[in-house]
């Protein structure tokens, strides 16, 4: 249950969205400034229409130093990305949360931050210490380009700590640049548990004192083209004294670095008043399947001999109406998944949160194919998952990738009815894996879980 509370709160947070667009005052390399105005958002809420949305799907390699005394000096993750920001709820990368209070100067967040605990990969699996922190923030703003920080934070295991930090955002061209410097109080209890290993490892029992540790970094994005970025960021935090003297650590330095790229809106071109697509609900049922992806495309898939099944519910809240100047229907899509009980697991709960895309083709008829990736939460690892991990030797892991291949077609169209219009019939592979071991947050794991699934979907 280590991350139940904080994707409970996305949830939350994105089934309640709403569709107004975000504040100028909150620049970051993470975003792309808003140029709706509330006038264009009335508008649009009166004539039940979407507005462009501010959004991002990345794909970064994370690589940091190992500050333990191991043989290994440094580990990497590949580290999937997902972006939002709206008036009141955002997500951006590895953090979301709910703005609680806003003015010209000041912000008070509810949020929810991924935190790398950085060790050798051999030992991740069996460790999984990556974790969601959850706490609040109050952000002062000194000009539109200048922000202080002041969080309070803790792990799921009850161990706070807090930060504060100054933040600043400059724009050049087609480069973006966010500086930042930040103190972080440590209790004594997060001190242990991270620096001295107190419950983790079986090395050590030692206790340690509270401790503050600085970080300075700096955060760039370059826009390429169109809806293409690069991205990179670079970290160096110095160490408090206890933890530095803390019988496992080596080292008083660490370095974390990011490399990759994303997907954004175009920063040269306004946003649109009025999209194309629109919301959309759709409901599954589903049927568990052993076989892999690749199996599964070739038309080669095997029954699962205990006919595990899932039912699931989908939301979709249009982002955009094409990418790259392609007409592609873009969606920020949570949904609950129910995995019925069977002879061999009890019933389970399964949490996603994704972008996903549509594209249209319009003969003979109107049919749709689909791609999403974003993140899937299991309460408990279903069991066609939980035996693969068994048999390949692995610890199952309840937070895994998440993606969701669809084919469907508009009923309207096959049966010549304009009262089926926005009503499709489709097939979906629903799929959570760990990005063949390259990913610390997912447990470092090779393979996942497959079903095959049915759905109906309605346009509103």
């Amino acid at each position: 249950m280590r991350y139940c509370a904080a994707i409970s709160l996305t949830l939350f947070i994105l089934f309640s969205s709403n569709l107004s667009a975000e504040s100028n005052s909150e620049k970051s390399i993470q975003k792309i400034p808003a140029l709706s105005s509330s006038t264009t958002s009335e508008l649009a809420a009166k004539n039940k229409v979407f507005q462009e949305q501010t959004w991002g799907l990345g794909v970064l390699m994370r690589n940091a130093e190992i500050p333990f005394d191991t043989e290994a000096d440094n580990v990497t993750s590949f580290v999937p990305m997902m972006f939002y920001q709206g008036d009141t709820f955002f997500i951006r990368g590895i953090e979301g949360g709910a703005h609680l209070y806003q003015s010209n100067a000041w912000q008070f967040n509810a949020m929810a931050r991924m935190r790398f605990f950085d060790i050798p990969a051999e030992y991740q699996n069996e460790v999984q210490g990556d974790t969601i922190d959850l706490g609040f923030q109050a952000r002062k703003s000194f000009s539109e380009n200048s922000f202080f920080d002041i969080e309070v934070f803790s792990d799921l295991e009850g161990n706070p700590y807090g930060n504060l930090s100054q933040s600043w955002y400059f724009q050049h061209d087609s480069w973006e640049f966010m500086p930042k410097v930040n103190a972080r109080y440590k209790s004594a209890s997060f001190n242990s548990h991270y620096y001295a290993l107190s419950g983790i490892s079986e090395i050590t029992e030692q206790s340690i004192g509270a401790g503050i540790e600085v970080n300075a970094g700096i955060e760039t994005r370059y826009h390429v083209a169109k809806n293409f970025y690069l991205l990179a960021s670079f970290n160096a935090t110095l160490l408090d004294k206890n933890a530095y003297e803390s019988d496992v650590v080596n080292q008083r330095w660490q370095s974390e670095g990011y490399l990759g790229f994303a997907f954004f809106n175009d920063i040269s071109q306004p946003k649109k008043s009025e999209l194309t697509n629109h919301g959309y609900l759709r409901l599954a049922h589903g049927w568990a399947t052993p076989s892999n992806i690749g199996d599964i495309l070739a038309g080669d898939t095997v029954k699962d001999e205990y006919n595990n099944q899932l039912t699931s519910i989908f939301y979709g809240f249009p982002l955009t109406d094409e990418l790259f100047s392609l007409p592609l229907d873009i969606y920020l899509t949570p949904g609950f998944v129910w995995h019925a009980s069977s002879e061999v697991q009890n019933s389970e709960q399964e949490y996603v949160l994704a972008i996903k895309a549509y594209y249209t083709i319009k003969w003979p008829v109107r049919w749709r194919v689909g791609l999403a990736e974003g993140l899937s939460y299991a309460s408990n690892v279903s069991y066609i998952e939980a035996s693969e991990m068994e048999r390949k030797g692995y610890r199952p892991s309840e937070l895994m990738n998440y993606i969701d291949f669809t084919i469907d077609i508009n009923l309207g169209d096959i049966f010549n009815v304009n009262a089926l219009n926005e009503i499709w019939l489709g097939y979906s592979i629903h799929h959570r894996s760990a990005i063949f071991e390259s990913a610390s947050q997912f447990g470092r794991i090779k393979g996942g879980s497959n079903y095959n699934t049915v759905y109906i979907q309605f346009d509103f």
